[in-house]
């Protein structure tokens, strides 16, 4: 019996500036049914309270303590660490990591760093990885939706600096296990008692099931009709959209 629910944010709720159909809706009857819900996000571009912003300008009212992002896992992993890294980041994002200051790099973190994935910024990077220092990735999305057509995310690029250094790749948003386990802490529940939405096969739904929860995958934002070839559980539900999969955990799922 699902207890809890993770909703994903961009292919779920809305895509660019648009909500998708019955966002509002979905979000309403999670809490008249007063379902614990969180959301978590890979979202790279800007910080979490600009984030916040951009959500209320879409009509979303969602309080910064129910969103869990791969930046604020990052932060929390270099700290852990004491790690220095050099940041492939989108410009946007760099307020979130004011702190992190020190030109002594120990690492190169990666997010969705958009016109700033330069030839320069990539190979200094690079350069930093080849003597044997970390690489992080607060995501490797291969690719998400925006309003125009798909982009390319964050995961080409990490693959790239992987393959040319020989560096091994720490992921610290989804897939992780370790994210998705952090994101359920509040709920107070076993694993298999949260349910997952999301867009994304590879981080939404095949990363929540490797961490032990249920997954459901909408067929909006990124998703594409061979999607489902590739979950790796059958046990995960396929639906239209946000409203469909609330339906499915109301009645029962």
């Amino acid at each position: 019996m699902v207890k809890a629910v993770l909703l994903d944010l961009s292919g779920v709720l809305y895509v660019g500036n648009n909500l998708l159909p019955n966002a509002l809706a979905s979000l309403n009857l999670l809490n008249s049914q007063n379902i614990p819900h969180q959301f978590i996000t890979n979202t790279t571009r800007s910080t979490c309270d600009n984030l916040i912003k951009s959500l209320a300008r879409k009509g979303l009212d969602i309080k910064k303590e129910q969103l869990f992002t791969a930046p604020l896992a990052a932060r929390q992993y270099i700290g852990e660490n004491n790690l220095s890294p050099y940041l492939l980041i989108h410009p946007d994002l760099r307020p979130e990591f004011s702190d992190f200051n020190n030109r002594n790099f120990d690492s190169v973190l990666v997010g969705d760093a958009g016109s700033a994935f330069t030839y320069q910024a990539l190979n200094s990077a690079f350069r930093i990885l080849l003597n044997g220092n970390k690489l992080l990735a607060m995501a490797e999305n291969r690719y998400f939706k925006e309003e125009d057509d798909f982009s390319l995310d964050a995961g080409p690029f990490v693959h790239a600096l992987s393959f040319a250094s020989g560096a091994k790749t720490t992921v610290i948003g989804k897939p992780s296990k370790e994210f998705f386990l952090a994101a359920i802490k509040s709920f107070h529940c076993a694993p298999d008692e949260v349910v997952m939405v999301g867009d994304d096969v590879e981080a939404d739904v095949n990363g929540a099931l490797s961490a032990g929860l249920q997954a459901i995958l909408v067929q909006t934002g990124k998703y594409r009709p061979t999607d489902e070839q590739r979950i790796q559980d059958s046990s995960a539900q396929v639906v239209t959209d946000i409203g469909a999969a609330i339906n499915l955990i109301k009645n029962g799922y």
